[in-house]
């Protein structure tokens, strides 16, 4: 009687993993289907009418990109001036200097001739004590304003900055991120397509950096990275942002716009209080906040998202710092989800609550849980004797096929639409990768989230970490 309770209990956990994979692969078709779609709108869509044009009107809106900087003392001069160059009349850089250890500071005030104004700081502002505001004695560097703070992490800091800010919109970004010039037409023009919705952020696509060829703030060559670990992430970041989140933006649920380039309506940003500081995850919280807040007035409103690849950022190359990546991104999650808790399957925000929140609780957050715990239960299985070897095999090649196959759309369909990596080795390389990939990187990926949630569950202690950038290829 008991062998026979135990088979069957067996039986509802294959059951239960059968279920759990075939949604997974109508899901993601799904999203290869939105997001093929989406892209070939877009695309369509901005065929016509010269964004450039925009750059010079005295009536573009105001834009101020807040770029929080700790102990950039290496590369601020250079990345600074690059944030200086783009192609928009009407913006300002907002370095906001969070309390840096090192010469940051100093060497801004000597490379860009800054010299400390007096302005009224509101007392009410939401962010560690301002300890003094710079700007540039020099025309050329009129765009430049230099914030130096107490330091409270990048959310304190970027708080700062939203709320110095005078423009209508905000961007929030790292500051050792290469823009490209033209980003911020792109991201004024998506936020005054929507003429029936207000537009309250704005995100982008995130590429992958390492190994790529800049010249004073400029990318002048894009290459395949050279580190094992840093193409792996190439490949993630394929399938994420170019199909992920375009599947998302296309039926208007995308719920993270990521911190290395997102733009918001300061009123809107400012409404649901900023960042929140407490979390690790915040990012996706603000989204989520500013989402719920226009459900609660009842306004119409839109999430954009620009497909174009108008950022690039330096991606960790060390296991150990690429694990504490993970493993906070994880913390984040689980943070968000539970703080938004009464958001699950709730019809008051409408798609949002029926469809973004549960996706993102099953198959962003509870699924590398289920694998790991799959994983054991497949040793535990094999050692007592009981494994099912047929289902077993069965499932395995058909997820291992699937994901490969969604790897190689993802490839194919880069190569298509945007071609940034042209060279057939290359192509090959990362559709070599492509195969690999759920044998070598994913495990780790798994293990990093699971950590993460095990951490935050019993809540050990664990903060941002850093992460040791090379810096891009000079040659």
């Amino acid at each position: 009687m008991d062998n026979g309770i135990f088979n069957i209990l067996l039986e509802y956990l294959n059951i239960v993993f059968l279920v759990f994979s075939a949604v997974l692969f109508v899901l993601y078709f799904l999203m290869a289907y939105l997001a093929t779609r989406n892209s070939i709108h877009y695309k369509h869509k901005n065929s016509f009418g010269d964004i450039s044009k925009t750059m010079g009107s005295p009536l573009s809106p105001g834009i101020t990109i807040i770029a929080p900087a700790f102990n950039e003392g290496l590369t601020i001069v250079e990345n600074v001036r690059s944030l200086l160059s783009l192609q928009y009349v009407n913006y300002e850089v907002m370095v906001v200097n969070d309390g840096s250890k090192d010469d940051t500071l100093q060497k801004l005030i000597e490379a860009y001739h800054l010299q400390r104004i007096n302005r009224d700081i509101d007392p009410e502002i939401k962010s560690k004590p301002i300890l003094g505001i710079y700007k540039s004695t020099q025309r050329s560097f009129s765009k430049l304003t230099v914030v130096d703070k107490m330091n409270g992490g990048k959310s304190d800091a970027l708080n700062a900055g939203i709320y110095l800010s005078e423009n209508k919109y905000v961007g929030c970004i790292d500051v050792d991120c290469l823009i490209q010039p033209d980003a911020l037409l792109h991201v004024v023009k998506s936020f005054y397509q929507h003429s029936e919705k207000r537009v309250i952020a704005v995100g982008g696509v995130i590429r992958v950096a390492n190994s790529c060829k800049i010249s004073g703030g400029t990318l002048e060559e894009i290459r395949l990275p050279k580190n094992w670990l840093a193409r792996f992430q190439l490949l993630e970041y394929t399938r994420s942002f170019l199909l992920g989140r375009m599947a998302w933006a296309r039926i208007d649920s995308l719920l993270i716009i990521s911190g290395a380039f997102g733009f918001f309506d300061r009123e809107i940003a400012l409404a649901v209080g900023g960042y929140d500081t407490t979390t690790v995850g915040e990012d996706m919280e603000i989204i989520f906040r500013m989402r719920r807040h226009m459900h609660d007035i009842k306004a119409p409103y839109h999430v954009a998202y620009i497909p174009d690849p108008l950022c690039w950022t330096e991606v960790p190359e060390d296991i150990k710092i690429f694990m504490n990546q993970r493993d906070r991104w994880s913390r984040g999650n689980l943070e968000t989800l539970f703080t938004h808790k009464d958001m699950f399957f709730n019809p008051k925000y409408g798609r949002l609550g029926m469809l973004s929140y549960p996706y993102w609780f099953f198959y962003e957050w509870l699924a590398p849980i289920l694998e790991f715990l799959g994983c054991f239960a497949v040793i535990v299985f094999f050692y007592l004797g009981i494994l099912n070897w047929d289902f077993f095999i069965a499932i395995t090649a058909t997820i291992y096929s699937f994901s490969i196959m969604f790897s190689f759309y993802a490839i194919l369909w880069e190569i298509y639409s945007y071609n940034q990596y042209s060279k057939t080795k290359d192509i090959l390389t990362l559709m070599l990768f492509a195969i690999i990939e759920p044998i070598v990187f994913h495990p780790i990926v798994v293990w990093s989230s699971v950590r993460g949630n095990y951490k935050k569950l019993f809540k050990i202690r664990s903060g941002w970490g850093s992460q040791v950038r090379k810096g891009f290829a000079k040659a």
